[in-house]
């Protein structure tokens, strides 16, 4: 089942980086990174076209509470975002039905790109999830011919559960992955549905 998750007062930190809740003063480097054609439409939404789409992307992201702005130290600039979201098909994917978990989703500004910080931003995320707030599992996806997406959660630990096809924000529908990563505290033993689309195996 879908855990409860606000992100309301809480701020992570990594080496390089620290999460935390979107300001609307954030919109100038959201904006930055999201119009460049490339960015959005790897995880399957359009490029922003001007401030005022960032301005309200950003907004959006204050009400529901439940995405974080990377951002980068040194700089102090938001270079991405980490979402812990809600994961779809509640009602078909059975196996999850007696644990708590969400899924991850996250863009990184091409200017960061191959150099670990989303690895980095991720498994922060994992060991507070985990650790602190005890989930029992997480979804992470990624469509296909998405590299950079899919190395990153090899990295994090995450397994290749089922072939799927996702919608799109911008429209359509592209084939992809969806993974899963367990909490390794705790004994947890799927039986997994409609095996028609797994990768995995129990």
């Amino acid at each position: 089942m879908n855990a409860a998750f606000d992100i309301t007062g809480i701020v992570l930190e990594t080496p390089r980086l620290l999460l935390r809740e979107w300001r609307e003063s954030d919109m100038d480097d959201l904006f930055a990174y999201a119009s460049v054609p490339g960015v959005g439409e790897a995880a399957g939404w359009s490029h922003h076209k001007d401030k005022e789409e960032s301005l309200q992307r950003i907004r959006h992201f204050i009400a529901e509470k439940h995405v974080f702005a990377l951002v980068e130290k040194n700089s102090g600039k938001v270079i991405g975002s980490l979402g812990v979201e809600e994961y779809e098909l509640e009602d078909k994917l059975t196996e999850f039905q007696n644990y708590r978990g969400r899924e991850i989703g996250y863009v990184l500004s091409k200017e960061w790109w191959g150099q670990g910080l989303m690895t980095e931003a991720v498994q922060r995320v994992i060991a507070y999830l985990f650790d602190e707030l005890d989930y029992d599992f997480l979804l992470c996806g990624h469509f296909d011919g998405n590299d950079r997406s899919r190395r990153v959660q090899e990295k994090c630990g995450f397994v290749p559960y089922r072939k799927l096809t996702f919608d799109m924000a911008m429209g359509g529908q592209k084939p992809g992955v969806l993974s899963l990563l367990t909490n390794p505290r705790k004994k947890i033993v799927f039986h997994f549905s409609h095996p028609e689309t797994l990768i995995i195996h129990e």
